[in-house]
């Protein structure tokens, strides 16, 4: 209970004051882990995609729809999911939905055809598209006002990580067959319980919907010093999509929806594609595995220099200096004519766009008021999955029709430049407190 006559203060204003705790720890490694999954199953197909293709007998084209699967069955599963959160709450989400991408994922290893499989993954996106939506909103409305942005960025090297397990994967149980890798994806389901047990409902959304009591309890657990006040909200209608097109939120949804589309399409057109793109370069397929996985390491020092400064310069003069050296990293890749040229190109492409995208998930989540907070990330979210779903069928086209190494490079990295300047007439967020 809280005392009569408690001080009415905005729920944003208490986390001004609140520590870095043990418990914060915690929130941050399940959720962290959360992230890591949602990594590994983009990406630990691709680097079996050849004993997929093998398996099913089916060719590039072919293999890029499976791969692609996951992330069309996302692009609705966001839409629903993101409202939902809003009105249902961040925990229930989070626990339902990873818990429900397991049951699909191991059902799809043992698809009979790739008709099964594909519509099995297609399940699985729709499934994990609620903690794919959920996890950077979950983490900023549990975060001190001074650590969110350098903490949630780094909350994104989790998607490293999950690169480098799924390489790992594909070295260690590649040769026993694709459904093996599949299987290991499945059990990470199981990490849903640990979401339900360390990490509390968001006291934002807790006072959103006037359950203040409980606010209080979670922020004492946090040790915030005003856990005992009466907290206001913005007031807002819960999860309704409309309101994001709305008043002065309009310019800024219509600006994130496009940079989200191009600067996932950037990212993605490369990765799905990469060591294919590097063996028409000469390398062999262990050298281009060998080739991700340190382009992956390269991408934490990138994710830890962006964590460091978005708290100094703040969200957007990061964002604009680390997405255009990304291009430029780019361009060294495509344009390289040695191996030395290469990886280096692809280092400073790696360290950049992924320092960028971590100060991205972070700045991404900060733009809307709690009530419509998981609801705006999710359409942020259906952006990058369309661009997820068409970048690798895309490119795979270009390389069935022989474009060449340097001219689907180039297309890649065109994308780059157009996320840097959609970023220009966003909002510097870094500092403020959370609606």
């Amino acid at each position: 209970m809280t005392a009569i006559g408690s001080p009415a203060i905005p729920i944003g204003a208490a986390f001004d004051r609140m520590p870095f705790t043990r418990r914060h720890v915690l929130i941050a490694l399940a959720l962290f882990i959360a992230f890591v999954i949602e990594s590994w199953e983009q990406l630990a197909l691709v680097y079996v995609s050849g004993d997929l293709g093998g398996a099913f007998g089916i060719d590039e084209a072919g293999v890029g729809v499976v791969l692609s699967a996951v992330a069309f069955g996302m692009i609705p599963g966001v839409l629903v999911w993101g409202p939902v959160a809003d009105r249902v709450g961040r925990r229930p989400v989070a626990f339902w939905s990873l818990l429900a991408y397991g049951v699909f994922a191991l059902a799809s290893a043992f698809s009979p055809g790739v008709e099964a499989l594909v519509a099995l993954r297609v399940a699985s996106g729709l499934a994990l598209a609620g903690v794919y939506t959920i996890t950077f909103p979950f983490f900023l409305e549990l975060l001190p006002t001074h650590l969110r942005g350098r903490a949630a960025v780094y909350l994104s090297i989790g998607w490293p990580i999950g690169m480098l397990a799924a390489i790992g994967a594909s070295v260690t149980l590649g040769d026993l067959g694709w459904h093996v890798v599949v299987i290991a994806s499945a059990a990470a389901g199981l990490w849903a319980f640990a979401v339900r047990a360390w990490v509390p409902e968001s006291p934002y959304w807790l006072a959103a919907r006037g359950r203040q009591e409980e606010a209080r309890a979670v922020l004492s657990a946090l040790r915030s010093p005003d856990a005992e006040a009466t907290f206001t909200v913005a007031a807002t209608r819960a999860g309704r999509p409309l309101d994001l097109f709305r008043g002065g939120l309009a310019r800024i949804t219509v600006v994130m929806l496009l940079l989200n589309f191009v600067f996932n399409w950037g990212y993605w057109g490369l990765q799905t594609w990469l060591p294919t793109l590097l063996q028409q370069k000469g390398l062999t397929l262990s050298a281009s595995l060998g080739f991700a996985a340190l382009s992956a390491l390269m991408m934490i020092p990138g994710y830890v220099s962006a964590s460091f400064l978005t708290g100094r310069f703040g969200r957007k003069k990061v964002f604009l200096v680390y997405v255009v050296a990304a291009a430029l990293g780019g361009l060294w890749f495509a344009t390289a004519s040695s191996a030395a040229g290469l990886y280096l190109g692809n280092f400073v492409l790696s360290f950049f766009s992924l320092g960028a995208w971590g100060v991205w998930n972070t700045w991404n989540g900060e733009f809307y008021p709690t009530a419509l907070r998981g609801t705006g990330y999710s359409w942020a979210t259906a952006a990058q999955l369309v661009a997820t779903t068409v970048a690798p069928a895309a490119v795979g086209a270009l390389l069935a029709h022989a474009t060449g190494f340097t001219a689907t490079m180039l297309v890649i990295n065109a994308f780059m430049v157009a996320t840097a300047l959609l970023a220009v007439p966003l909002p510097e967020t870094e500092g403020r407190e959370l609606e």
